[in-house]
């Protein structure tokens, strides 16, 4: 919990992925196309990924995996560009 708790608070944008998901990918590229520097941690390559993945479904309250339907439905109805804005991840 205290990896992912630190890389939230250093980093404006941390996508936690599986390198095999191809959502995963998608979410990333539509970072990187808005202009946004992700930090990317690919839990299936981390040594401690399956505990982060634990902490993130407890900081959650459920399973990680499936926040690419939110992600997308906030960038097509225009409000995630303001939401990375705000978080400092974008300066335009």
């Amino acid at each position: 919990m205290d990896r992912v708790n630190r890389l939230a608070a250093q980093r404006a944008v941390v996508i936690f992925s599986m390198s095999s998901c191809c959502m995963c990918h998608t979410v990333t590229r539509l970072f990187c196309e808005l202009g946004v520097n992700p930090t990317v941690v690919e839990l299936d390559e981390d040594p401690r990924g399956k505990e982060m993945e634990k902490a993130l479904a407890r900081l959650l309250g459920r399973s990680p995996v499936g926040s690419t339907d939110k992600v997308m439905s906030l960038h097509l109805s225009g409000n995630l560009v303001p939401l990375l804005r705000n978080a400092g991840a974008l300066w335009v």
